[in-house]
């Protein structure tokens, strides 16, 4: 019989991985995508103030829920408790064959293309990927202290970089052409309220997607010390840290180039560096890029293997995949199997395709993870509700806004790309007769 995980993770780590998992290379380039969208200062700052509010919601909810059940799993934990463990287990398949893996790979690829760029090395990009993900995997297998140290390394790296673009940005003379001169935060606003309406609507889908990722440290609740107080106050201060520097971003962004130059470019935060310190500027933020994504292939691979381990402790998926090695207290098969799965994505050159359909699936599930908080509530009024439980402000209303907005979020997806999707909602569904086995074989 294998040990348990072990409690050995404490504010700072926690906190860590919660930036970690929000903050990887997207906020160096979707400030232009969402210029593209929304074309006055007001409204793009606009689009990302409300999209960090949408993610401070979030972050209140999976705060009670890691305070109310902190287990290993995070969302598989809450889904199987509150609905049942067909469910839990359809979150987990999507989890292990769509969106995290496939997340990992893309991000993998681009993080070994600008490596290769920055080193001027010849080699295939895949097998750059796929070297990077197996390092990562074997640090990972040394221990969740190991993991979570150099997770959280790259991310205090991360957040000095994103800091100094913000400062040279702000210590830059801006042209008269940008937002602090001739273009006023109240010009060029949309003819009517209702295409403002549309187009802020368009704009929020890039930058939730850019402010995702904070929900996965609830995974690695099982290894946080006293995680009824740590997982809240690590939710909170790492979703808020991370609306502050994607404002500032944002901000020296439109004040340094402007709407419409930020709008035109591909690379807005290479620009604004390239304007405070020429080609070294830009090269500098290419090795941002680079270590960004690094940080969130390292949290992504720390994190979401606690989900498989939980599968397995339920007698849901392979027994051997919830075996905790005895010395590094880390189950290092699930880890493996995340591994594994990643680099066969990034080798095959899969990964553009899952990316077309995993976004349904995982706004889903974050609308459904919010609503368990209706059942686990009613569940610990009938038994006791534990003191100093940290609560959702605003319940029941900041949690059905927040549910509205992932639902809503899904279904403009599956409207928008429906061939995809279904090839996404296959893949999911073909969880069931999957589940249907493993039970099968769990009860002989």
């Amino acid at each position: 019989m294998s040990p348990g995980l072990v409690r050995q993770l404490g504010v700072f780590h926690a906190t860590m991985i919660v930036m970690g998992g929000i903050v990887g290379s997207g906020i160096f380039m979707t400030p232009a995508v969402v210029a593209q969208k929304v074309h006055t200062p007001a409204l793009i700052l606009t689009a990302w103030a409300i999209g960090g509010l949408i993610a401070l919601l979030g972050a209140f909810i999976y705060a009670e829920l890691g305070a109310l059940r902190p287990q290993a799993g995070g969302q598989y934990a809450y889904i199987r408790e509150a609905y049942h463990p067909a469910v839990a287990f359809l979150y987990g398949w999507t989890l292990l064959l769509v969106i995290q893996t496939g997340g990992m790979a893309a991000v993998a690829v681009t993080l070994a293309r600008y490596l290769l760029e920055l080193t001027r090395v010849s080699l295939p990009d895949s097998l750059v990927a796929a070297i990077i993900l197996a390092i990562l995997t074997v640090i990972n297998c040394m221990g969740v202290k190991a993991g979570s140290t150099v997770q959280s390394g790259l991310m205090v790296v991360k957040i000095l970089t994103i800091a100094v673009l913000i400062g040279y940005g702000l210590l830059l003379p801006a042209p008269e052409h940008t937002i602090g001169a001739a273009q006023s935060l109240s010009t060029l606003q949309p003819a009517s309220s209702a295409s403002l309406l549309a187009a802020l609507g368009a704009a929020m889908v890039p930058v939730l997607f850019s402010y995702g990722g904070w929900q996965t440290a609830n995974f690695i609740a099982g290894e946080v010390k006293e995680p009824e107080r740590t997982m809240p106050r690590a939710l909170l201060a790492g979703v808020i840290g991370v609306v502050v520097l994607y404002l500032g971003v944002n901000f020296v962004c439109l004040r340094v180039l402007g709407p419409s130059s930020l709008a035109a470019t591909s690379a807005p935060a290479s620009d604004v560096m390239r304007a405070a310190l020429g080609e070294a500027g830009a090269r500098f933020i290419a090795a941002a890029i680079a270590i960004s994504g690094l940080g969130f292939l390292s949290q992504s691979m720390l994190t979401a293997p606690r989900v498989y381990y939980a599968m397995a402790a339920s007698g849901s998926f392979f027994k051997s995949v919830a075996w905790v090695h005895p010395r590094t207290h880390v189950p290092v098969l699930a880890i493996a199997l995340q591994g594994f799965f990643a680099v066969l994505i990034a080798t095959t050159k899969r990964y553009d395709q899952i990316l077309d359909y995993v976004v349904s699936a995982d706004f889903l599930f974050f609308g459904l993870t919010a609503t368990c908080i209706f059942i686990l509530r009613r569940r610990e009024k009938s038994g006791g509700t534990a003191p100093g439980v940290f609560r959702v402000p605003g319940h029941p209303v900041t949690t059905l806004l927040f549910v509205a907005v992932s639902w809503l979020v899904a279904v403009n997806t599956i409207l928008t790309n429906p061939g995809n999707t279904l090839i996404g909602v296959a893949i999911m569904l073909a969880g069931f007769p999957a589940y249907l086995l493993f039970r099968a074989r769990a009860v002989r």
